[in-house]
């Protein structure tokens, strides 16, 4: 018969802490996100889906000599290039926003509830888009309108976004979901880096304003911000990714 001691349970070993996947598992299936987090999921939806629309409905209209005449996006850029080149430069368009059509939802609990192999289908799809991207992306690197900056900026950003894209298929595919949504989460922070360049470049030629003369040119004041976004456009929002990992109970880094 069993002692006094061990029916009220006195000699049972503590519970044990929760580890952070399980936190983590706990906090993907729990509580449902509140309203700040719909709203920042809304907002990145919305400049997502206009940035990709802007994209591919400007390139279609026309092709890049018509649009360098008139000074639209970056056909001045790669009108004189050789076929291949803007060949390159397409597929990354449409690689691109692609990957910013799609990635906002695979963020999205209920589709991940209710339609899993909807979200892996489009998983998938991102997957590609963003390699296809990447790709494309560091080849077009040493043809940018940024100069050397340019270069290491664009380039660092498209070796990024590959090499995350792939741990995050590599922990899917190993059973680990909680590192899986943590290298979404860097992933896509990569791939809203169009959203943010073009945020950076607004708000770069608009403080210029006040400290330039009334007849500068406007090509001069777009050129100096565009100069400073190659790593602008992505290092804030790797720093904004890792913190919203770690808030999660989600595999983060730490600098010690």
């Amino acid at each position: 018969m069993p002692a006094p001691s061990q029916l009220t349970g006195q000699n049972l070993p503590p519970p044990r802490p929760p580890a952070a996947g399980d936190r983590a598992a706990r906090r993907a299936g729990g509580r449902p996100p509140g309203r700040r987090a719909r709203a920042g999921w809304t907002a990145v939806v919305l400049t997502s889906l206009a940035i990709a629309a802007f994209s591919l409905s400007l390139y279609a209209q026309a092709g890049l000599e018509s649009l360098a005449e008139d000074e639209q996006g970056l056909a001045e850029t790669y009108a004189d290039r050789p076929g291949a080149v803007q060949a390159v430069f397409y597929t990354h368009v449409v690689s691109a926003s692609l990957a910013l059509l799609l990635g906002p939802w695979q963020f999205l609990r209920a589709l991940r509830r209710r339609s899993p192999r909807v979200h892996r289908v489009t998983g998938r799809i991102y997957l590609v888009a963003v390699l296809t991207g990447a790709g494309s992306g560091l080849a077009l690197a040493p043809w940018n309108s940024a100069g050397m900056v340019g270069f290491f900026g664009f380039g660092m950003l498209a070796v990024l976004w590959a090499v995350t894209a792939v741990r995050a298929y590599r922990a899917v595919r190993g059973g680990d979901p909680a590192g899986h949504q943590a290298w979404m989460m860097r992933n896509f922070a990569f791939t809203f880096a169009a959203v943010t360049l073009r945020l950076w470049v607004g708000v770069l030629t608009g403080v210029q304003v006040p400290f330039t003369a009334e007849d500068v040119d406007p090509d001069v004041l777009f050129d100096n911000a565009y100069h400073a976004v190659p790593f602008l456009c992505w290092v804030p929002n790797m720093f904004v990714a890792e913190w919203l990992i770690r808030r999660r109970g989600l595999p983060s880094y730490r600098i010690r």
